[in-house]
């Protein structure tokens, strides 16, 4: 903008002392996108997204279980969910979404097999096992899924490595979540579900191309810039005028805090909003302004 950008500092001044909140929909979905962006080792953000919204959004230290619970509570159980099988996700869905079924991205998948026997096999048993891991991004239809499944097993009784990545692959296989996205009971008249996690994928590369725009800001700005993002492309948001009003904001989060240090012990406000990195990890105290940046 002219002038640096000022009048748009300015302008937006205000709104960099809010905290957007996830909007809590009960629409259920037939499918849902769960992937998580890490803001420079210092915080994680799992996002959950439909094929056209952002859904729910979590600031959390990890990968962890709790941070994943907290995403999906906000969120009614969808039939599938798209995941690339990061840690902490798999107990969490079991507990807050024990019907919804697991469709492992298949991309992910093959590129972990791709990353434990390299790029360049050395041995024909570690060739034809990445072919192996790779035939499942065009299988579509459950005869395709068992053909597949008839040529790993033939593959492993005729082969011993290499072993990491054929775990990996034979966990997939044991789990049952490699083809979920061509199950007859849940396909339907409505067609086959996405293998992969393409929409949420892409809805993180916008955000990683928007931090990498403002990579000067400070960790607690990266932290809201990634909320305001998903709060602006969320299925339902609040109109313009209403959005300051109905977030938390510094001074609100800092009196939290000071009521659940001292005050009634039963008053668990801030963890609503996080687990504690959002102001703990992200704040000084000190009377010194830190807003100028």
């Amino acid at each position: 903008m002219p002038g640096g950008g000022r009048t748009l500092r300015r302008r937006t001044s205000e709104l960099w002392r809010a905290w957007p909140l996830p909007p809590v929909t009960g629409e259920v979905r037939r499918v849902v996108f769960v992937d998580d962006i890490h803001l420079a080792g210092k915080a994680v953000v799992p996002v959950a997204r439909s094929e056209e919204y952002v859904l729910g959004w979590y600031v959390a230290r990890s990968e962890s279980s709790a941070a994943h619970r907290a995403l999906m509570a906000r969120i009614a159980p969808p039939d599938v969910v798209v995941t690339d099988g990061g840690s902490g996700f798999q107990k969490a869905r079991g507990e807050v979404w024990p019907g919804t079924r697991v469709q492992r991205c298949a991309p992910h998948a093959f590129e972990q097999v791709k990353r434990y026997a390299t790029t360049r096999p050395r041995t024909q048993a570690g060739v034809d096992l990445c072919a192996l891991a790779k035939a499942p991004l065009t299988v579509s239809t459950s005869e395709q899924a068992a053909a597949w499944a008839a040529s790993h097993a033939e593959w492993c009784s005729t082969h011993e490595g290499p072993v990491k990545a054929r775990n990996s692959l034979t966990a997939l296989v044991r789990s049952g979540q490699l083809f979920t996205c061509v199950d007859p009971g849940l396909v339907g008249r409505l067609g086959p579900l996405p293998a992969a996690s393409n929409a949420v994928e892409s809805l993180n590369a916008q955000l990683r191309a928007m931090l990498r725009e403002h990579r000067d800001l400070s960790p607690e700005r990266r932290v809201k810039a990634v909320r305001w993002w998903c709060c602006m492309h969320a299925g339902s948001p609040l109109p313009a005028a209403e959005t300051p009003r109905a977030t938390p904001t510094d001074a609100g989060i800092a009196k939290e805090m000071r009521l659940a240090s001292y005050g009634d012990g039963a008053r668990l406000g801030p963890q609503k909003w996080g687990d504690g990195l959002a102001w703990e990890e992200l704040h000084r105290s000190t009377p010194w302004r830190r807003d100028w940046d």
